[in-house]
């Protein structure tokens, strides 16, 4: 089977690209599911019920998030009763919504998908380690696939979560840093891993804003109003394919412009 993940949809920019792509890429890649992470894609910032649901319209399965979910205070109206929207599982226990889920692929594969928050230079929350790791455990007693988004900064503790969960979760890929990383690889007991899927999103500013503004801020230390970036738009994903028992068996980045999503059609 194979998974697409599609990394940080970031505003419009990312949602017309996935929009573009998720068609193409099922039909080229005979894709069996398709998850993102998409914290950002109202605007940049958050997630309205209307991106949701556009987000979800296009074959999106699940969707993950990380520290900007609770941007749109109106994702606390319907991220209860959703269960399709994850935000992070190490979360205090009472926060609204969910850490985790079960979804069914195209074939009828139960596919369990976890949203782990890193503690690095990063909210403090609890445990991703042993939460996660628990998480893995009891999903993996209702569904053979178990696909984990590790929402972090710092590179080490992904890396560390990867390992702590080889052979236990079918992939572990990382999302927040909105920058591609090229260490897609299969880990020795059969779990996909990548640091960072990357952003779904305008490239020719800073992770997704206009530039100006954070070049000021970075030269002279004063407050910056940010927007969105527009140019350069990009997708950045994995497709993740795994045998029947949820081992891995190959992982692959995906960095595509417009041109090559239509080159796909």
């Amino acid at each position: 089977m194979k998974i697409l993940f599609i990394g940080d949809i970031f505003a419009k920019v990312g949602r017309d690209l996935a929009r573009r792509a998720i068609p193409a890429l099922l039909r080229t890649h005979d894709l069996d599911l398709v998850l993102a992470n998409g914290e950002n894609a109202a605007g940049g910032f958050g997630l309205t019920r209307e991106t949701a649901n556009e987000l979800f319209g296009l074959g999106i399965a699940a969707m993950t998030s990380g520290n900007h979910i609770w941007d749109k205070r109106e994702v606390l109206a319907f991220i209860d009763e959703e269960p399709r929207l994850l935000r992070p599982l190490n979360f205090p226990a009472g926060t609204p919504g969910r850490g985790s889920t079960i979804v069914t692929t195209t074939r009828g594969v139960r596919v369990g998908v976890v949203n782990l928050m890193g503690r690095v230079f990063m909210n403090p929350l609890d445990d991703p380690f042993s939460l996660g790791r628990a998480e893995v455990e009891r999903l993996k007693a209702h569904a053979p696939v178990v696909f984990v988004d590790v929402h972090a900064e710092a590179t080490s503790e992904k890396i560390a979560l990867g390992w702590h969960l080889d052979g236990l979760a079918t992939a572990v890929v990382g999302t927040h840093t909105h920058v591609q990383t090229a260490d897609n690889q299969v880990l020795p007991g059969g779990t996909a891993y990548l640091t960072d899927v990357g952003m779904t999103g305008p490239h020719d500013g800073v992770i997704g804003v206009d530039r100006g503004p954070v070049i000021h801020r970075f030269l002279t230390g004063l407050p910056s109003k940010f927007d969105t970036a527009t140019g350069m738009p990009r997708l950045h994903a994995v497709i993740v394919t795994a045998d029947e028992t949820g081992r891995a068996t190959a992982i692959e980045r995906l960095s595509l412009s417009p041109t090559d999503i239509e080159d796909l059609r």
